[in-house]
């Protein structure tokens, strides 16, 4: 049996970006938050992530803007790191050890090079005790710094970073208990408690849910389970303090936050309404209703000129100044259960589940972004306590992705069931589900599973639903009418099967779609969907069947069945026989389409193991204890759009397909190998963008004749007469270039020694072409001044004597621009035409 050595458990990808509270940069342009292991950087503008800073190896707990440099952030997680980032360009700069595990994070510019931190007071992890403690970093140049130095400030403390907040410029900090408020003053070194009873005269609860601090004045507001938000002052005296009262939720008060200036007070609930108090008139409030889910955060920007909002359906509302809401960010709804299985969209490649109430979103795991939602129910949802309505239960994707099948359910307290069965089609032309066929109380009980023959061509013409009426029934996609009027295809019932009264509970398809599986409690049925034949049935130890599967490629001729009696089965179709048996409460049973890998989610001591194996060797591929607490029940190989290349034997069943699951706490968490992991980190180690790291247009242009010029350097050198001068200090140069904007100094500063660095030094080549010039037009200047000379000497002979014996030829007369050519053909080098004469 192989470990899981070099797996790790991951929350990849729909991760809750609501878990903590999101923070707004200085110029509100990005948004940072919590998102399982690592922490997301959103545009305001655009909706889009991004960078993913990633790095921690646990949940993060805090995401935090640095007051000393408002383009860093802090996180902290439950790995016992503290991490600082340039979040614009998505670097880590440096990791904090603390050893401890981090559930928030706080700091104050009164307070540098210091932050606050929420710890378990015990080294046991399942502590419910825990304290404020005051973390001294230290200064250090490395990545990787040990921050030993820590000192308590608070004691039994919440966990909830919400219960917790700075008063005014730092001075001191508020720690909110179920019923009690605890001020700690920094310069007094002391704190004070005020006490409010459980129960007011009027019913209603005084526990503490939220509570911040006024920037400006010293004010605390504190909201309660009651709906009420209270306003403390004067509590620098123990004696002394005084509260309002403010009362406009029904229900719990999740989130308090005030404005930059303090003008306003903005609180939050289940209502999903953003309330806005004006401070000192708390008689005038403004509403922006119809937010969606319930209000869980609420964090200002530090200029005010944003708002944003998470939700209980995992979703952050970006909110201009309280007026109009100017861009939503949607992660994977999660609701209070799932009830659909986790499905793959064929054509998408989307994860596919219930989502908002009457609807099925469609979620990209590669980009981790919400595609869209299909409405299934088609009815408005009314947000009312006890009403029931009706939800999407169960859902079904054919192989080729062309037909999508629902089922919704409505259970009144005095009235029957009511089912309706739904039939989509994929239209092209919109590229989205459109309904084809709704069939009105398909069975007379609950439906229990449903299943789509395995055809890869994608003529799907049959569908199979089972249900607790003791009958599973085939639906087959009846040919065209004949008629003009009618020409659509729609879908009908066309077999129903039942054995010995019993009621079937799970149904599947083997690889090929010859055969169909129904398990009818203790019992399995083989069929034949051709002629609707019962070939044979499968019986095994008491027990009822939980989950029924049929093994893929070469293990396409077992059928494997895990019973409530804590067995897992497998049978030898080609035989009828039970080839093997073990002992394990499996609570889920997935097939790898892609592969003939199997994953079993055992339930054990409280916690889910997994185990992947293939059903014809009986020693298992991979295993992994402790997976999560609780039990496991959905789960879905996703396809990968690039197969991995692993050769260790622990990570090959990644090669073709991920694994990924809900935990019961609604997360969805997946399986990394450490080579995806190694990879990834170091891509974010690359502080230095390096020249083969991407190819940009301007790359495309240029690289092309350097890379010419490092390939061929004699050919280029003899083309080129003279090399090109280039700046002294161009390593200076990149290096300005390459180094972050944040950290260089100002524009003017650097202005003059950029230029100078341009310039050419007057030591190179061109300083002697400057000579040359100027000792052409001194030579100019001479021959100008021997032009009067030359025409003296060729006039001459016109005045000479006219006895002279010889008889003298009479020079012809140049020009001065004739006498000067003459001159230049003289001094040039004609020893080229020596050569050419001896040849």
């Amino acid at each position: 049996m192989v470990e899981h050595g070099d797996v790790r458990v991951v929350h990849k990808g729909g991760s809750k970006i609501n878990f903590r509270e999101p923070a707004l940069s200085i110029d509100s342009r990005f948004l940072l938050c919590a998102s399982g292991e690592c922490v997301k950087v959103f545009s305001t503008s655009t909706e889009e992530c991004l960078h993913e800073l990633q790095g921690h190896t646990d949940l993060v707990t805090g995401v935090l803007l640095r007051p000393s440099n408002h383009l860093q952030a802090y996180s902290c997680s439950l790995d016992g790191t503290v991490r600082l980032w340039d979040f614009t360009d998505g670097i880590p700069i440096r990791t904090y050890v603390i050893g401890y595990p981090i559930h928030g994070i706080y700091a104050s510019a009164k307070h540098e090079g210091v932050i606050f931190i929420i710890t378990p007071m015990h080294t046991d992890t399942n502590s419910e005790l825990f304290q404020l403690v005051a973390v001294h970093l230290p200064q250090s140049g490395e990545q990787l710094v040990e921050a030993r130095e820590l000192s308590a400030v608070l004691s039994n403390v919440s966990s909830n970073p919400a219960a917790t907040a700075f008063g005014r410029e730092g001075q001191y900090i508020v720690s909110a208990k179920p019923l009690e408020l605890e001020v700690y003053f920094f310069k007094k070194q002391k704190s004070y408690s005020f006490y409010l009873k459980k129960d007011n005269q009027k019913g209603g609860k005084n526990t503490f849910t939220c509570i911040t601090c006024h920037p400006t004045e010293d004010c605390i507001a504190s909201g309660h389970e009651d709906g009420k938000i209270r306003l403390w002052r004067n509590f620098n005296h123990k004696k002394e303090y005084t509260y309002s009262t403010l009362h406009w939720h029904h229900s719990a008060v999740s989130s308090l936050r005030f404005t930059p200036e303090g003008t306003n007070l903005l609180s939050g609930g289940v209502e999903s309404v953003l309330v806005q108090w004006r401070y000192n008139q708390e008689s005038q409030r403004d509403f922006l209703p119809r937010l969606g889910g319930a209000i869980t955060h609420i964090s200002v920007s530090p200029d005010g000129a944003l708002f944003c909002t998470s939700h209980s359906d995992n979703k952050i509302t970006i909110i201009q100044s309280c007026v109009k809401v100017s861009a939503v960010i949607q992660g994977l709804v999660k609701g209070d259960g799932i009830r659909t299985d986790l499905m793959i969209d064929p054509r998408s490649k989307a994860l596919v589940l219930n989502g908002k109430p009457g609807h099925l979103q469609f979620y990209s795991l590669q980009r981790d972004k919400l595609l869209f939602n299909l409405d299934i129910v088609q009815q408005e949802y009314i947000h009312e306590s006890g009403l029931q309505q009706f939800e999407v239960v169960m859902a079904a994707f054919d192989a080729g992705g062309s037909w999508l099948a629902t089922v919704e359910e409505r259970k009144q307290k005095d009235a029957e069931l009511e089912l309706s069965l739904k039939l989509w089609a994929f239209d092209d032309r919109r590229q989205s589900f459109v309904l084809n066929t709704t069939i009105s109380a398909p069975h007379e009980a609950q439906i229990t599973a449903l299943c789509f023959p395995h055809v890869s061509d994608g003529q799907t013409t049959m569908l199979v639903s089972t249900s607790r009426d003791g009958h599973f029934k085939a639906w087959q996609l009846a040919a065209p009418a004949h008629t003009e009027a009618d020409k659509g295809l729609s879908w009908s019932c066309d077999f129903v099967g039942a054995y010995h009264s019993l009621v079937p509970e799970r149904c599947c398809f083997s690889a090929d779609s010859s055969l169909l599986a129904v398990s009818f409690q203790e019992v399995v049925t083989v069929w034949t969907p051709a002629s609707w034949e019962l070939l044979t049935t499968l019986s095994q130890p008491p027990g009822a069947i939980r989950d029924l599967c049929f093994g893929r490629l070469s293990c396409s001729k077992y059928l494997l069945a895990a019973t409530t009696s804590k067995l897992l089965c497998c049978w030898n179709l080609l035989t009828c026989s039970l080839e093997w048996v073990t002992s394990m409460d499996v609570s889920l049973l997935r097939a790898d389409p892609l592969s003939e890998n199997m994953a079993a989610f055992c339930f054990e001591a409280g916690s889910t193991d997994l185990f992947v194996f293939k059903p014809c060797e009986p020693r298992p591929l991979f295993s992994h204890k402790a997976l999560c607490s609780g039990r496991v029940t959905h789960a879905v190989f996703a396809p990968r759009e690039v197969m991995l290349e692993s050769c260790d034997e622990s990570s090959q069943w990644l090669n073709s397909s991920q694994l990924f699951f809900l935990s019961p706490s609604m997360d969805l968490l997946t399986f990394i190998t450490k080579a995806e992991e190694d990879r990834l980190m170091a891509s974010n180690k690359q502080l230095v963008v390096s020249d083969d790291v991407a190819m940009t247009p301007f790359h495309l242009l240029l690289g092309k004749h350097q890379k010419q010029q490092q390939d061929n350097p004699q050919q280029e050198s003899s083309q080129s007469v003279e090399p090109i001068p280039q700046p002294s200090s161009s390593a200076g140069i990149n290096e300005l270039l390459q180094m972050p904007a944040h950290v260089l100094p100002s524009a003017s500063f650097l202005c003059s020694m950029f230029v100078q660095s341009l310039l050419i030094s007057v030591k190179d080549p061109s300083a002697s072409e400057q000579n040359k010039e100027e000792e052409e037009m001194e030579s100019e200047k001479e021959e100008e001044d021997s032009d009067g000379e030359m025409e003296s000497r060729i006039s001459r002979p016109e005045h000479m004597p006219s006895g002279g014996q010889e008889s003298v030829c009479a020079a012809p007369t140049l020009t001065k621009e004739e006498a000067r050519k003459l001159r230049r053909l003289k001094k040039l080098d004609h020893s080229w035409m020596k050569g050419l004469l001896d040849k």
